[in-house]
């Protein structure tokens, strides 16, 4: 259960504003002079999930690609569009989430969600897949 907490948070929800995504971005590795700054990650719909290994670490609120290894000349809408070309956010064109119609809210709710779905079926899948690796090892085992 602790892998849903990661897609249906309230956190998680309020990363639809730039506003909540900005704040995640206190202690992002790069300044105003990169192009990833931390304005321009927002405004791409980024927010930063930092870890240990990986403290540029960010993640999409709508289509939840995770990236790191930016570089200070790395452009965020480029680097989205690149590594997900099929988000729903990137077709806004960098129209606030604020500024949308009730039914474009929605039906933006409802990819997110799918979304979520999709993210959590390939984690859970690549579990399993591991987890058949590691018996069938052991079973091998066991014959010999």
């Amino acid at each position: 259960m602790e892998d849903l907490s990661r897609f249906y948070s309230e956190h998680t929800f309020q990363m639809h504003f730039e506003s909540k995504r900005l704040k995640t971005f206190e202690k992002w590795p790069f300044d105003q002079t990169c192009s990833c700054n931390p304005e321009r990650m927002a405004k791409a719909g980024f927010f930063h999930i930092p870890t240990e290994q990986e403290p540029d670490g960010v993640c999409c609120f709508l289509c939840f690609k995770e990236l790191d290894g930016w570089e200070p000349d790395d452009d965020p809408w480029t680097e989205h569009n690149k590594h997900s070309p099929k988000c729903p956010f990137l077709k806004l064109n960098g129209k606030p989430v604020e500024s949308l119609t009730v039914e474009e809210f929605i039906r933006l709710e409802i990819e997110r969600q799918k979304n979520a779905v999709n993210k959590l079926f390939d984690m859970k899948k690549k579990e399993l897949e591991a987890l058949n690796t590691e018996v069938r090892r052991e079973m091998e085992h066991l014959v010999d």
